[in-house]
Formats: structure tokens, sequence, C-alpha cells
């Protein structure tokens, strides 16, 4: 279903960019549509989860293993450009990818009481397709340096 929006958009499109690929454009918009556009939908909110600063390393340190919350703390204090992430926020973070499936939270039956983090068969597949983007950027960093370098807003 698209936004009631759309037909008046087009006509100006057809008319200030006679160009624009309508075809593509429509296709896009039943895309978004299908896949949701609200605030809470999972498409937005994994694609924001994965640009806020600190989820994606979260995902790409579990990678490596599970670990308890302190030894992800000291793992980001070493690795991150920030070199230090608050509790409060590490713990929101990790509760957010644990309620969309990706981290799991194992209670550790010691005393005193504590928890490990690993990532789930989803948030596996989620840091597989993290990793192809690194790798992506990594490869294209010279043409994005340049871009930055010429870019004069």
């Amino acid at each position: 279903m698209q936004n009631a929006s759309l037909p008046k958009l087009l006509a100006h499109l057809r008319q200030s960019h006679p160009d624009f690929a309508e075809d593509a454009l429509l296709r896009l918009a039943d895309d978004i549509a299908a896949a949701g556009h609200e605030r809470d939908d999972p498409v937005r909110e994994i694609m924001a989860r994965l640009g806020d600063r600190w989820s994606a390393l979260l995902l790409v340190i579990l990678t490596t293993g599970n670990y308890r919350h302190a030894a992800l703390r000291r793992i980001i204090a070493v690795m991150s450009a920030e070199r230090m992430i608050s509790q409060r926020i590490m713990t929101l973070r990790l509760r957010a990818l644990e309620r969309d499936g990706l981290v799991a939270r194992a209670r550790l039956d010691t005393t005193p009481p504590s928890v490990t983090y690993s990532l789930t068969p989803l948030g596996q597949a989620l840091a597989e397709r993290l990793d192809g983007m690194i790798r992506w950027i990594k490869e294209n960093e010279q043409a994005i340096m340049a871009a930055r370098a010429s870019f004069s807003p």
C-alpha cells in the first residue's frame, strides 16, 4: 500500500525531473511499504541500530565468543575510537539487540550471579552481512577518502 501523497509527488517529478526512473521509484515505494516504514518496523529499527555508535561493534565483537558485561566493556575500551562506553548505554544496546533476537543473554549459576552474551543464529547471520559491508568499505576506502577531500558544501 503506497503513500497517498505518491501520485502528487510523481506528477511533480515528471515535470521537474523528466528523466527519473518512475517504475523504479514505484517499485521502491512498494518495497518500503511492504517492509514497513513505521518507526518500530524491523527494517527501520535494525538499520538504525546498525548505525548507532555501539551496536555494530558489539555484534562484531560477539562473533569472537561469548563475553560477560565487564569483558565487553574492556574490549570496547581497547578497540573503539571513543575508548569507553558507559555501563548504562551498553546495557541498553545489549537489551535492544536481545529484544530483536540478535543477542542471547545467559544467566550463569555462579556466586555472585553473572551473565554472558552471545550471538544467536540470527545475530550471526547479520554479523556476516555486516562483515561484508565492512569489507566493501575497506576495499573502497581510498575512493571514499578522495571524495571527502574534494567535497566542498
